[in-house]
């Protein structure tokens, strides 16, 4: 992919940060059986008696055809198993034409509207989604999900939009859905009413991150965890927010709570992996890494870690393999893994292929300043046919400081290029 391409592709990207959703728990109905049709009745030819001078025998009238059996109509309750199954599938084009086809047989259906809402947030159509998602509420003003599924659109419309400055009131219209959804949820008693409230908190939690308010983020996702405490994806964001703010310890212990939690999950595994790499004990990492690239060899969030964390610990071959693997799997989604191969390819020389993978990594990753500096870096260096490129490398050492004013390298490099 050309980085032009790359570059019109990461604008329309849907942010895929370490934070996950909370999902309803729900099992995904068998795929309803195809229509039976039955075939038209067939008919006899009509003939004709010859002409002749005898008088014609008597005839005995030929019986009426019978009539065609009328068309069958599909339910739309089974356009909404089909549209669920499809969406748990992750074929989420196909899900939105049987719940599009559900929600015109039956336009006050509040399920298929629902999963025509999700699946169009999944296709991106975020205003249509938003439209769908306040009907479904209309005509159900108790449905919970109907709140938590508006609250996620509005997220994701912010996310997704390429320009997040124009949709800035989306994260405060989605903390409003969230306080209504909190007041159907308390209605709820027992278990049923506490896991759903730790889904509000946990939604609640994710937006405050984007606000770029951790101290609220943390203080949801510990509300969400009291509520529900063994669930893996509860713990995963807890230690993803701890990270964030500095504290590797307790991010650490967060993780490691999810594994044991969840052991066959590949992102808590993987990410946990990351984390002992960063704490400097690679050999306990690299085996968490591997074990989550063989329970899943075909996610791209495990593999590339695997590759993280063997660049890490001082393992070029199998850190390059890896991460080439991730970015093949999800060209898109993960900017930290052509960082990687981009500090590779410096670590050896390959000032081209650095400057290449650094290029993606700083386009799919525009707020995070490592990118910015080590793009920049590639290009104050020079090798062989390669030349330096100091314009270029100042450019991005600004870039990084405008995110990071006390970004001591980039003053360096910066310095260095003037």
């Amino acid at each position: 992919m050309s980085i032009s391409g790359l570059l019109f592709l990461a604008a329309t990207l849907l942010a895929a940060g370490p934070g996950r959703a909370l999902a309803q728990d729900q099992t995904a109905p068998a795929q309803p059986p195809a229509p039976v049709q039955t075939p038209p009745a067939q008919t006899l030819p009509v003939q004709t008696a010859p002409t002749t001078p005898t008088p014609a025998a008597p005839t005995t009238p030929a019986a009426p055809a019978a009539p065609a059996a009328p068309a069958r109509t599909i339910p739309a309750a089974n356009y909404v198993a089909q549209g669920v199954f499809n969406y748990e599938q992750g074929k989420y084009d196909e899900a939105y034409v049987a719940f599009r086809a559900a929600s015109e047989l039956d336009p006050k259906n509040v399920d298929a509207l629902l999963g025509l809402g999700r699946s169009q947030v999944k296709l991106r159509l975020f205003g249509p989604a938003l439209d769908t998602l306040k009907k479904a509420l209309e005509l159900d003003p108790r449905s919970l999900n109907g709140y938590i599924y508006l609250s996620q659109a509005y997220v994701q419309q912010y996310i997704g939009s390429g320009d997040p400055a124009s949709f800035v009131g989306n994260l405060a219209a989605a903390l409003k859905v969230l306080d209504d959804a909190e007041t159907i949820a308390k209605a709820q008693t027992g278990k049923p009413g506490e896991v759903s409230l730790s889904r509000i908190f946990n939604d609640r939690g994710y937006v405050y991150k984007l606000q770029g308010d951790p101290g609220k983020a943390i203080e949801a996702f510990k509300q969400a965890n009291t509520l529900n405490p063994d669930n893996s994806v509860l713990l995963f964001n807890l230690g993803d927010m701890y990270y964030a703010t500095g504290d590797l310890k307790a991010a650490l212990d967060y993780l490691q709570q999810a594994v044991i939690a969840d052991p066959r999950d590949p992102y808590n595994r993987a990410y946990y992996a990351k984390l002992l790499a960063l704490n400097g004990d690679v050999g306990a990492a690299k085996s968490e890494a591997a074990q989550a690239a063989r329970l899943a060899p075909t996610n791209a969030y495990a593999v590339g870690q695997y590759g993280v964390v063997s660049y890490l610990a001082g393992d070029r071959a199998t850190a390059k393999s890896q991460l080439t693997q991730a970015v093949t799997l999800d060209p898109l989604r993960n900017p930290e893994f052509y960082y990687y191969l981009g500090r590779l390819s410096l670590d050896v020389g390959d000032l081209k292929g650095a400057r290449d993978s650094l290029t993606r990594a700083a386009t799919l990753g525009s707020r995070t300043p490592e990118y910015l500096y080590y793009l920049g870096l590639s290009y104050e260096r020079g090798a062989g046919a390669v030349a330096p490129d100091r314009l270029k490398a100042r450019d991005n050492y600004e870039r990084a400081l405008q995110l990071s004013p006390s970004y001591k390298a980039a003053q360096d490099g910066l310095a260095r290029v003037r």
